[in-house]
C-alpha cells in the first residue's frame, strides 16, 4: 500500500509550492491571504484539521489520505492505506508545535482549503513525504 504513495512522493520532493491562484481560486491572483494561528488543532483522518478558534474541519491544501472506515462513497477510488496511521502521524506533526495556516481556497463542500505549518514544516508536504498522503485537488509543490 505504501508504494503506491511514495511514487508521489518523489515525484514532490525537489519542487515548491505553486499559487493556487493558477488553478482558478477564489482568493484570486491579487489576494494574499494572511497566516492565522490555529489553535488547538484537532485531526479527525489524515487531511483534514480543525482549529479551536473554526467551527468545522478544513481540508489540507493538495492532499488525499486514506478515509476513515466507512467514509468512501460508493464509486469512489479512495487513497489506500492506514487512516488510523495517517491521522495519527498529522496529530504528531502538529503536537506541542506552533501551528500556523492560511486559506487557500473553499472546496464544494464549502470548507476551507487550507495551507498549515507547524514549527515551519508545511503538513501537507509532510504527509506525503513521509508516505500517509498522496497529491491530490490541486498542485502541491514540496
Amino acid at each position: 500500500m505504501m508504494a503506491a504513495m511514495t511514487a508521489g512522493v518523489v515525484a514532490c520532493a525537489e519542487t515548491n509550492i505553486l499559487p493556487w491562484a493558477s488553478f482558478g481560486s477564489k482568493i484570486g491572483p491579487a489576494r494574499k491571504a494572511e497566516l492565522f494561528v490555529c489553535s488547538s488543532p484537532f485531526h479527525y483522518d489524515g487531511d483534514a484539521i480543525r482549529c479551536g478558534n473554526h467551527g468545522r474541519s478544513d481540508r489540507l491544501y493538495a492532499i488525499d489520505a486514506p478515509e476513515m472506515p466507512g467514509a468512501c462513497r460508493p464509486g469512489r477510488q479512495c487513497t489506500p492505506g492506514d487512516p488510523i496511521a495517517a491521522r495519527d502521524h498529522l496529530r504528531a506533526l502538529t503536537a506541542g508545535k506552533s501551528v500556523q495556516c492560511r486559506q487557500i481556497d473553499t472546496d464544494r463542500y464549502g470548507r476551507a482549503v487550507l495551507q498549515c505549518f507547524a514549527g515551519g514544516v508545511d503538513l501537507s508536504c509532510a504527509m506525503m513525504r513521509d508516505g500517509f498522503a498522496v497529491g491530490r485537488y490541486g498542485r502541491l509543490r514540496c
